[in-house]
């Protein structure tokens, strides 16, 4: 009956637990076979018994790189990448599958007397050299000549040790079949000594390690490249938020524009990194007084992640704010970034809202591109602005943008927001749905005394929970 560990089922993930419980089993068999290997009694003349002790040699090798294994599984290494070892793998699975079979079927014994020269081979060893048995057994003369010639010297001089000094054998060296296939080679063996004390024979146990050796290799490539995939993203990560720092305001608030008015705005922002510790992604924020003593308040999100993302948010943030300087409105102000977008070498796409306050009539004008519309906040109570007609930034040439006008009274809370302060590890919320749980913080926001307190309720909220991504967001209080 088959083992159930190669039952037809899925593959799964190994929990930490089992593998935990795998590592405990392979100890407690390891110290087993050992116990029995040193219970074993023969005579160095007997070839059964050294048959014997070699296997319980290799089986405690064998048991020692399951261990290794193990551990590693343990420590969650990655699986192989099918793209990056595709042509290891098919090697792989066409030696597994010729060399299918017991252990024994890969281990082969041989025994060469230097008083009579016979040589005598087991059978599998035949087969793990893919020699023809007709043609016999090799001498230790013949044998280096199917050895690669960079090992040859190891072998000579584990031969030599072992007739000259009586030395163990104990090593590995790559030898070339007949049908042109290298096969790594594990050599174990002693001298067995006459009544004098001189060398008689020499006898060894050869085990075909060829697939042992190419999954460590295989692993090791694998772990490898995974370091170095880490060290490129630690690198990434560390320019993206060098760049973000950079480009974004160095204020997080508060900010009163223009000051010393009666009419100004109370401003905070906040950014907030993905939870999950993702790469920096294309939020921003921003807010400016003007020359005529107008402000310019905006939020928005780039598409992508890292060092690309970053810099076209460098690129759009300056454009903005030099367009805003310039006296561009908001809805004209949209449709040059658009342009901007659409032509650049960059390819990205964007949303935006961006507001211009006056503080001379509180009238705020706004334009809005596939974005989040602003919220008010007035009187205990909450709602969304009215939603302008406006596409994603860079998404097709030459459109147009809506623009809208609203008068604000003392006290109001305005809030801007990217969509990722709302998007959550099940997907994005509906606009509605993403207003009302903004819009329900409608007492705690109208009851702050200021926009700093405003972010540190949204942040209290929206800061950890299901958000995925990173956000922004923005609060401009009217004062009173």
């Amino acid at each position: 009956m088959p083992s159930h560990v190669f039952a037809d089922r899925p593959a799964q993930p190994p929990e930490r637990g089992a593998v935990d419980a795998l590592i405990t089993r392979t100890r407690r068999l390891r110290g087993d076979v050992d116990a029995v290997r040193q219970d074993t009694v023969g005579a160095d003349d007997d070839p059964q018994g050294r048959w014997q002790r070699a296997l319980y040699d290799l089986a405690v090798h064998h048991l020692d790189d399951l261990g290794a294994h193990l551990d590693q599984l343990k420590e969650g290494l990655p699986p192989a990448t099918a793209d990056a070892f595709a042509d290891e793998l098919a090697e792989y699975e066409a030696d597994s599958a010729a060399g299918s079979g017991s252990l024994l079927s890969r281990v082969g014994s041989a025994e060469w007397n230097l008083l009579t020269d016979e040589v005598s081979w087991s059978d599998e060893l035949y087969q793990i050299l893919g020699r023809d048995p007709a043609a016999g057994p090799m001498s230790l003369d013949e044998l280096p000549s199917v050895v690669f010639a960079e090992d040859q010297p190891l072998l000579t001089a584990m031969v030599t040790d072992c007739l000259v000094d009586g030395r163990p054998i104990d090593g590995e060296f790559r030898m070339v079949r007949p049908d042109g296939r290298v096969r790594t080679v594990h050599m174990m063996g002693e001298p067995v000594l006459d009544a004098d004390g001189s060398t008689a024979s020499m006898w060894a146990v050869l085990r075909d390690v060829s697939e042992l050796r190419r999954s460590q290799r295989a692993v090791r490539e694998t772990r490898d490249s995974l370091q170095r995939r880490r060290h490129i993203e630690r690198t990434e990560r560390r320019l993206a938020v060098e760049m973000q720092e950079a480009v974004l305001p160095s204020w997080r608030g508060p900010l009163r524009f223009p000051p010393g008015s009666p009419t100004s705005l109370d401003i905070a922002a906040h950014y907030l990194p993905s939870p999950d510790g993702a790469l920096i992604g294309g939020e921003w924020y921003d807010a400016l007084q003007l020359p005529d003593g107008a402000s310019l308040l905006g939020v928005g999100d780039l598409t992508g992640h890292g060092v690309a993302a970053t810099s076209s948010m460098a690129m759009l943030l300056g454009a903005l704010r030099g367009m805003a300087v310039a006296g561009v409105r908001p809805g004209q102000l949209m449709a040059h970034l658009n342009r901007l977008l659409d032509t650049s070498a960059q390819s990205a796409l964007g949303s935006a809202v961006c507001c211009r306050y006056d503080p001379a009539t509180r009238v705020v004008t706004w334009a809005q591109a596939g974005h989040p519309t602003p919220l008010l906040f007035r009187d205990g109570t909450g709602r969304a602005l009215s939603r302008l007609d406006g596409v994603l930034l860079g998404a097709t040439s030459g459109a147009s943008y809506e623009q809208g006008e609203l008068t604000l009274q003392p006290g109001d809370v305005l809030v801007l927001h990217t969509d990722g302060l709302t998007r959550t590890r099940s997907g994005p919320q509906d606009a509605e749905v993403a207003a009302d749980r903004l819009t329900a913080l409608a007492a705690r926001l109208t009851g702050t005394r200021d926009a700093q307190e405003g972010v540190r309720v949204v942040v209290e909220e929206f800061g950890q929970g299901e958000r995925q991504g990173d956000a922004c967001v923005l609060v401009a209080k009217v004062n009173a």
